[in-house]
């Protein structure tokens, strides 16, 4: 069987540097190309080897010389969906982990996959124990009125909440099937972070995080606390690479890298 053949979006970014890394390492997979808005040279070395691919800023073009059967975009919100549209009406399956996509662009690209008969997965977090958090959280929320959740990552990151604290808080309460208590309203409300589904997010950032988070929930005569550290950007590889070989299967946009795993409520 041929390997799949896997073009970067953003591959000069953080995170699209390990994905460069990881695809060199991975079985069954082949960089054929990448794409960087920054690109001011027209190839790329790969990590521990004297070969090259081809590299540029225009993603049409490389899909055009490369002939990929997947593209992983972790570009930016803003960069992404012209380069979603470009891909998927070429018939090329996305693996995104770019956050701050919004409700009617996840739509729009739930639509486009459908028509193009090609996969999407958009996953706000590829860290199997990140996703393992969340699992545990849902079936946790079914038992506790209360909870909170404290995100922290690095200070550059854009966006806050994070994707993965708003895809908890979503979760926890669809689990319970109705929103979590609040504690009776004072004047300090507003310190009291983001109120998602009754759940209060608190966000941190700062330099010499990458990323983290806690969730917890409390009640009479009790806490429980469910939390995840990020060491290091590798952790996010191997979901990352279980997304771009089950996303060639798939059709239309899938939310969340649970769903890859089967993840089942116990």
């Amino acid at each position: 069987m041929p390997p799949i053949r896997v073009v970067v979006n953003g591959a000069s970014g953080r995170m699209g540097q390990e994905v460069v890394k990881a695809l060199c390492r991975e079985s069954g997979m082949q960089l054929a190309g990448a794409v960087d808005l920054k690109a001011t040279k027209n190839c790329l070395p790969l990590p521990n080897a004297p070969d090259t691919v081809p590299l540029s800023n225009d993603l049409e073009k490389i899909i055009t010389e490369c002939r990929p059967d997947v593209i992983i975009d972790f570009s930016t919100a803003k960069a992404v969906m012209p380069a979603v549209r470009v891909a998927i009406k070429q018939g090329i399956h996305l693996v995104i982990g770019t956050t701050g996509l919004k409700a009617d662009e996840l739509e729009e690209i739930d639509g486009l996959a459908k028509e193009n008969n090609v996969g999407v997965v958009v996953a706000p977090n590829f860290a199997l124990g990140a996703i393992m958090m969340i699992h545990l959280a849902r079936i946790a929320a079914r038992y506790f009125d209360y909870a909170e959740i404290i995100e922290q990552h690095h200070h550059l990151k854009i966006d806050a909440p994070s994707g993965t604290a708003l895809t908890t808080a979503r979760a926890m309460a669809e689990a319970r099937k109705k929103p979590f208590s609040k504690p009776e309203e004072k004047d300090v409300l507003h310190s009291r972070g983001q109120q998602v589904k009754g759940v209060a997010i608190h966000s941190v950032r700062l330099p010499g995080i990458l990323a983290r988070q806690e969730v917890i929930l409390g009640g009479p005569g009790q806490t429980l606390s469910i939390k995840h550290d990020t060491v290091s950007r590798e952790c996010y590889m191997p979901g990352v690479m279980i997304a771009a070989k089950e996303v060639v299967k798939k059709k239309g946009l899938i939310y969340g890298l649970d769903t890859l795993l089967d993840l089942q409520e116990e």
